[in-house]
């Protein structure tokens, strides 16, 4: 680790909620020690354009050696470690600043993607050894939250020492009693949550070089 301390972000609340998992569960790590590295947490608005510029402040102003990312995934059932993030905005809602784009980039003239630097693969392993629900991701969407992850990525192209990724979490079990649709989306207690995130941190950091393992999905 080319610096002392891991970035952790979450998400404020949005659509209509009243919590948000992700920000859960990296307020409940802000300022413990993952296999020797101290943990710095910090909450994005739900929000384009905005969420990048508090993000890209505490990467200039912090400098961490690791961060990852955590946004909530209605509907998903496991801790999804995401793969790649594109250079689109495809909001199928308004965020929580009003925004609402729709086949826009990310970032104009950058690339069309770019793939998360953890090691996504020794993180699901880990996971699944332990008993949690875990899986390589190969999307993370068109919303705010691949627009951090693409912004994160493009933030950190020059510092290759720096690796970052992200992960979506299910619903809390609170949330998902709440939804009138059926039937209740899958869901996951606070506790598994922070335990998971806490286990995929002490992987990335103490693991250099990814697993050779099947991590793809069929169409």
């Amino acid at each position: 680790m080319p610096r002392p301390f891991i970035l952790l972000t979450g998400f404020e609340p949005f659509g209509g909620e009243s919590v948000n998992p992700s920000w859960q569960v990296a307020q409940a790590l802000h300022g413990e020690t993952i296999a020797g590295v101290r943990v710095q947490s910090l909450c994005l608005p739900c929000a384009f354009g905005d969420a990048l510029g508090v993000l890209g402040a505490a990467l200039v102003r912090q400098r961490p050696g690791l961060v990852l990312a955590l946004g909530q995934a209605s509907g998903r059932s496991d801790f999804s470690v995401e793969r790649i993030a594109i250079n689109v905005d495809d909001a199928r809602i308004p965020c929580n600043a009003g925004r609402r784009p729709i086949d826009e980039p990310v970032v104009r003239a950058g690339p069309v993607a770019y793939f998360a630097t953890l090691p996504i693969k020794a993180i699901v392993a880990a996971l699944r050894e332990a008993g949690l629900p875990a899986a390589v991701s190969q999307s993370a969407g068109t919303y705010v939250c691949n627009h951090v992850f693409y912004g994160l990525m493009h933030a950190l192209r020059r510092r290759p020492g720096v690796r970052a990724g992200f992960m979506h979490l299910p619903l809390l079990p609170e949330q998902a009693a709440a939804r009138a649709n059926a039937p209740t989306p899958p869901s996951l207690p606070l506790a598994t949550l922070v335990h998971g995130v806490r286990l995929s941190l002490a992987t990335a950091v103490a693991t250099a070089n990814d697993l050779r393992a099947s991590g793809g999905a069929e169409a």
